[in-house]
């Protein structure tokens, strides 16, 4: 039997077992960590965090942090003699870049291994067609690894069905209807390892590792805009679904007898989306309408706007709780470009959300953000970072047999 002295020391995420990966991967998520409290979070002895700790340490992927004397290791189970030294995963110069693909613009960032944004740039697509956007992304990292040369990975957010985190199955606000190996196309064009995933999904991949959802084992991440979206997160994991599906509540009916674009009634899409507000209140008005407008029309008290924002706002909150009582999540973050309806309507969101939770069970804990793009580019770093540090174990979940 090896012992600790006698372990090779770790210096690559890629080199990890599982074991050794899970450790690391706690730390990067959850650090810094004293050690008493990392081994309870594992569920390890001493000896055994020491065991899996050493060469991590060793190889300089975790280091050791300065003592903190008040805590004793850790505050919630005071220790006498000397405190023990947090861990951290040591400061990397590998970085990661995000993109986020709307249908006429790509936003971009460079992120570091705990997704903080260190660079961001902006670019208009010029065109649809897939050639068009890999040669945009492959533009735009080019740019930014001028001054970040550490770049490891890349991750791309694209609105529409993502199958593996390697191809689209349809982006419809693209016009891409037919399979797009887009992973192995940004590879090709960048040298990069690429990783491509639903723009919802990836935003809520950095809510739950790297912000709000930290540390949460169940989270929903729904957002409205030109579309309505959701993430979700079950027993610490983001739900991906068979076919790419995982989330996709656009089409769910909420509602009245609307009809949306596709031909669905009463479904959320054409009920909430800001095509469908400004739509509804452009018709009662009898001329066009942006959906900026039609929220300042509803603020101002204007009837029609009224109506129409209000019914918007009772069917977000029908949507939200008819979710949130099958997932019966810890957290609900809203956002998305159309979360200025929370503002204008909030009332109208809250009495639908009391009226359709189901009891016993306790009232949506709601968080409203006003994400910007770079946030969703953000978020495609984030599935970036995932992908380099737990590559292979995630490989292996894919082909294990259920």
């Amino acid at each position: 039997m090896t012992s600790v002295a006698e372990q090779t020391p770790l210096s690559d995420w890629g080199a990890l077992d599982g074991s050794h990966r899970r450790v690391a991967v706690e730390v990067l998520r959850f650090g810094p960590l004293p050690r008493a409290r990392l081994a309870r979070r594992l569920g390890l002895s001493p000896g055994s965090l020491t065991r899996l700790t050493r060469p991590l340490v060793d190889g300089g992927l975790l280091v050791e942090g300065d003592p903190d004397p008040g805590s004793r290791d850790d505050p919630d189970h005071p220790r006498t003699g000397r405190p023990s030294l947090p861990l951290d995963v040591a400061p990397s110069e590998h970085r990661f870049i995000g993109v986020k693909v709307t249908g006429d613009t790509l936003f971009a960032v460079v992120c570091d291994l705990r997704a903080n944004v260190l660079a961001e740039h902006t670019r208009p697509l010029p065109g649809a067609e897939p050639a068009a956007v890999v040669g945009a992304i492959a533009d735009a990292a080019r740019l930014l690894r001028a001054d970040h040369p550490g770049v490891v990975g890349l991750g791309v957010g694209v609105g529409g069905f993502v199958v593996d985190r390697r191809d689209v199955a349809r982006a419809h606000f693209l016009g891409w209807h037919e399979r797009v190996p887009l992973a192995d196309l940004v590879h090709e064009a960048t040298g990069l390892p690429a990783v491509v995933d639903n723009d919802v999904r990836a935003l809520t991949a950095a809510e739950h590792w790297f912000g709000a959802g930290r540390g949460l084992q169940s989270l929903l991440v729904i957002t409205i805009g030109a579309g309505v979206g959701c993430g979700i997160v079950v027993h610490d994991l983001v739900v991906e679904g068979a076919h790419g599906g995982g989330g996709s509540i656009g089409h769910r009916p909420v509602l009245s007898s609307v009809v949306c674009e596709d031909g669905h009634r009463g479904c959320a899409q054409g009920l909430v989306s800001s095509r469908a507000v400004s739509g509804a209140v452009a018709q009662a008005l009898g001329r066009p309408v942006t959906y900026d407008e039609a929220l300042a029309l509803a603020a101002e008290g204007h009837p029609a706007a009224r109506r129409v924002v209000d019914e918007a706002a009772s069917a977000l909150g029908v949507l939200v709780a008819d979710i949130a009582n099958l997932i019966d999540p810890e957290l609900v973050i809203l956002t998305g470009d159309g979360i200025g309806l929370v503002d204008v309507a909030r009332p109208a969101l809250d009495a639908a959300l009391e009226e359709n939770r189901k009891a016993p069970l306790a009232p949506v804990p709601l968080d409203v953000q006003p994400f910007p793009f770079t946030e969703w580019a953000r978020g495609a770093a984030a599935v970036a970072v995932q992908e380099h540090v737990l590559g292979r174990a995630r490989a292996a979940r894919a082909v294990t047999p259920a």
